[in-house]
């Protein structure tokens, strides 16, 4: 099996990737920082998986597309598709740079559109396969702050439900994880108790038990929050 993450150094994107590797996935990963993805690739060497490692910066189309051609040309056939990678910008919208909306649109939404496309077409002709959408719970409810980023996990969701309609004919599956405040390194420096929050290596667990359901069964959509934040 073949499974494609982006985002994959850290956080929830880490915490994926090696589970996938300890139940024998052969990987294609990619982050926007080398040393990073060698670390990550040296650190899975153990698990004895082929790994792909190459440095891709979402925000950038054409090194979107050079990732997606790179791991066809090694994986001719995907049977995982992670869209992990993602950005958050603190902001109102009302008062922020149009840039500030234009990268995380970049990220979060066209993204994952361009990866869901390429390897969506994959999946169609060979007929199989599983995309995941990491979006949030930014994508069904407005968050304080987070004007920008919740418009673009909310547009992540509805590409997640357009994907799903479009593959399920042809018995590719889509789903849509929503997690909650996740301890993750964008929560750096905080106070609060780390079993306050969602682990990614719970987000990784429901995505692997989600893998391992019957052929018939799509999960539309999971949202994993704190229980007592």
């Amino acid at each position: 099996m073949n499974a494609v993450i982006t985002g994959a150094t850290k956080g929830i994107g880490k915490a994926i990737v090696l589970k996938l590797a300890q139940q024998g996935y052969n990987l294609a990963i990619c982050a926007r920082t080398e040393t990073d993805l060698q670390l990550l690739k040296n650190e899975l060497a153990q698990y004895k998986v082929k790994v792909i490692a190459i440095k891709a910066d979402m925000g950038n189309k054409d090194e979107i597309y050079n990732f997606c051609t790179e791991v066809k040309k090694i994986y001719p056939k995907i049977d995982v598709l992670v869209n992990n990678a993602g950005v958050f910008i603190p902001g109102s919208l009302l008062d922020e740079e149009d840039k500030t909306f234009e990268y995380q649109s970049m990220v979060n939404v066209n993204a994952p559109y361009y990866l869901s496309k390429y390897f969506g077409k994959m999946m169609r002709e060979q007929r199989s396969g599983h995309i995941f959408n990491i979006c949030s719970i930014a994508s069904t409810q407005t968050i304080d702050n987070a004007g920008s980023y919740s418009v673009t996990k909310a547009a992540m969701l509805s590409l997640n439900n357009v994907l799903r309609k479009e593959l399920s004919a042809y018995n590719v599956k889509v789903t849509a994880i929503l997690p909650g405040s996740t301890l993750t390194a964008s929560w750096a420096g905080t106070t609060i108790s780390p079993d306050k929050f969602v682990q990614p290596e719970d987000i990784a667990n429901s995505l692997y038990s989600i893998l391992n359901l019957s052929n018939g069964v799509n999960v539309d959509e999971i949202t994993l929050k704190p229980l007592k934040f």
